[in-house]
C-alpha cells in the first residue's frame, strides 16, 4: 500500500497580542498515530482548525505527497476532521445519519457493529453524549480520506467505550494518518506511535514519557 505524508510548516497564530502557535512543523504518515500534547489553551485545537482550514493563519504551508495545499478550497476528500462541537444534526435518525456519511460500498462493513446495531432505531436527540460521540468518531474514521484529525474523542465515553475507540482507531490507523488530542491524555499515549508536545507555541518531539514530566506536561506520579 502506498504511503501518504502529510506535512504542515511554518504555522504560526495569534489571538488579540498572545502568541499560541510559533513557527510550527509537523508530519503524519499513513499508519502512524500521533498523539497531540499540550496543556490547555497551549494551541492543540487551533493547530487542528489551521490543518483542517476552518482557521486561518498567515504564511502556513500545508503538504500532502510533497504538494502544495495552499490554495485549496477545501481539504476534506483528503482530512477528515473530528470538532469538539457534535456535527450531526439532532433531528436525524441515526441510519439517516449513517446513510448520508458512508459510502454505500462501506456500509455492510459499517453496520458490522454491535454498538451500531443498538442505536439503529434511535433518533440523534435521543443518543447519550457517548453514543453520539462513538457514532461521530466511526463515521470520520469511515472517511475516505488519508488523514483524520481527533479533537477530544474521547469526551464522553466510558472506559469501556473508550477502549472500543482505542481499537477503532488502531484498526484504521492501518490505512490513514491520524492525529489525536485530548484531555485523557493516557489513551492518547496508550495509542500513539509517535508525541508531539506542545509548549511555549512550539511543537517537540517526545521519544521517552519521561521528557513529558522533564518539560513539565505531567508529574512524575502521573504514569500509573
Amino acid at each position: 500500500m502506498k504511503k501518504h505524508i502529510l506535512e504542515v510548516d511554518g504555522i504560526q497564530k495569534k489571538f488579540n497580542d498572545r502568541v499560541i502557535l510559533s513557527d510550527v512543523y509537523l508530519k503524519c504518515e499513513t499508519a502512524e498515530i500521533i498523539g497531540l500534547l499540550g496543556r490547555n489553551g497551549s494551541g492543540k485545537s487551533t493547530l487542528l482548525k489551521i490543518i483542517f482550514g476552518i482557521e486561518s493563519a498567515p504564511n502556513k504551508c500545508i503538504r500532502i505527497d510533497s504538494v502544495s495545499k495552499n490554495n485549496e478550497n477545501s481539504l476534506s476528500k483528503e482530512i477528515s476532521y473530528l470538532s469538539q462541537e457534535q456535527f450531526i444534526p439532532n433531528h436525524l435518525s441515526v441510519k439517516k445519519a449513517i446513510l448520508l456519511s458512508i459510502d454505500k460500498q462501506k456500509l455492510i462493513l459499517f453496520y458490522e457493529d454491535e454498538f451500531i446495531q443498538s442505536i439503529l432505531r434511535k433518533r440523534i436527540n435521543q443518543l447519550s453524549s457517548g453514543e453520539l460521540r462513538y457514532l461521530e468518531i466511526k463515521i470520520v474514521l469511515f472517511n475516505p480520506s488519508k488523514f483524520v484529525l481527533l479533537d477530544e474523542p474521547y469526551n464522553g465515553l466510558s472506559p469501556i467505550m473508550a477502549d472500543v475507540v482505542n481499537e477503532l482507531i488502531i484498526v484504521n490507523s492501518a490505512k490513514k494518518g491520524i492525529i489525536i488530542t485530548d484531555h485523557n491524555y493516557l489513551n492518547v499515549i496508550r495509542i500513539s506511535t509517535k508525541l508531539i508536545l506542545i509548549k511555549d507555541g512550539k511543537t517537540h518531539c517526545i521519544k521517552d514519557k519521561a521528557e513529558l514530566v522533564d518539560k513539565g506536561y505531567l508529574n512524575s506520579s502521573a504514569f500509573l
